[in-house]
């Protein structure tokens, strides 16, 4: 699969060499991730008979979201493609926050029944877990502030860079750090010169691709994501289960996991002026960062901890094909 193909022959021949693949594997259940797996998936289990399929659509992605000539032009094919792909009384969509599902319905892409609702995709919450706060505080007098995200425009990167030079020319002593790569694969990908240039200026540090994000969360002060639409972000409930403050927007799938002045801070999307001075309130409040991240952390336990979702996906799995919690 290459993700920004758009040639008809090569994206039919896919199709053919996924049938044949869950032929020859005697699949009983196709488990689709993202719009396009979700699309190919489904319709290569269709082209092979198979008895189920289920779908899980993290956000709508760049198609749905992007303004862009492209995007407009292949969001009715797109359209036309998922209702095929999703339908079917053997078939189950996996959504992550209420606004995907209402849009979902609204569109008649998909049957009200076949909807199953899952929170996200779980966090450890044995392995993400808080740093000890005495020991943390402000290091040397400076906020440490994380962005951890892949390096897409609709994550709010230039809500960032934007919020850093406000903090900066307003003399506030915030390290604002990026943890994540570009994403050749989508659009959206913020290309690596631009971000080398913010890091040039002294704005951010980059710090690539982290593969210990614990050990990295337990060394920030504050989490934030001013992103433009989620499913519902990874990045966040992981920051949550390790008692962080969080800032985000107030957009679908951010604002399931952020409930304002009670776990974190919603600020208005695209907005950079107003995370900036989101941030400069929780530097000047160790007090307020402190109740944020605690109830984040509660709320992280009671609603995003991996052992449920788990446990919620094997359901979807048994109305289709059984019970199958004991083969797992």
């Amino acid at each position: 699969m290459e993700r920004l193909s758009l040639n008809p022959l090569r994206e039919a021949a896919l199709l053919w060499w996924l049938r044949r693949l869950l032929k020859a594997e005697k699949v009983d259940l196709v488990h689709g991730f993202t719009i396009k797996c979700a699309v190919y998936g489904s319709l290569g289990a269709r082209l092979a008979r198979l008895p189920a399929r289920v779908n899980a659509v993290a956000g709508l992605g760049y198609v749905f979201i992007s303004d862009s000539p492209k995007a407009r032009l292949l969001r009715p094919v797109v359209r036309f493609l998922l209702r095929v792909a999703l339908g079917g009384p053997r078939a189950r969509l996996i959504l992550q926050n209420c606004d995907d599902v209402a849009l979902f319905l609204e569109a008649r892409l998909v049957q009200e029944e076949q909807v199953r609702l899952i929170p996200g995709s779980g966090v450890d919450c044995g392995r993400f877990v808080p740093a000890d706060w005495d020991a943390v505080g402000l290091r040397s007098g400076r906020l440490r502030v994380l962005l951890p995200a892949r390096l897409l425009w609709d994550k709010g990167l230039a809500e960032l860079v934007e919020a850093a030079r406000w903090l900066r020319a307003a003399g506030r002593g915030v390290d604002v750090l990026l943890a994540g790569n570009p994403d050749p694969g989508n659009p959206a990908s913020v290309p690596e010169s631009v971000v080398r240039g913010w890091v040039a200026e002294g704005v951010l540090e980059w710090l690539g691709h982290v593969d210990d994000m614990p050990v990295l969360l337990r060394s920030v002060d504050v989490v934030v994501l001013p992103s433009y639409r989620e499913g519902l972000p990874k990045g966040l409930i992981e920051a949550a289960a390790c008692a962080l403050p969080l800032v985000t927007t107030d957009v679908p799938g951010c604002r399931e996991v952020v409930t304002h002045e009670v776990d974190g801070l919603l600020v208005p999307v695209k907005d950079g002026v107003a995370l900036a001075r989101a941030i400069a309130r929780l530097q000047d409040d160790p007090g307020l960062r402190r109740r944020l991240g605690e109830a984040a952390r509660e709320k992280a336990l009671r609603e995003f901890d991996e052992r449920i979702v788990i446990e919620r996906t094997l359901g979807v799995y048994g109305e289709l094909v059984g019970n199958v919690a004991g083969k797992v």
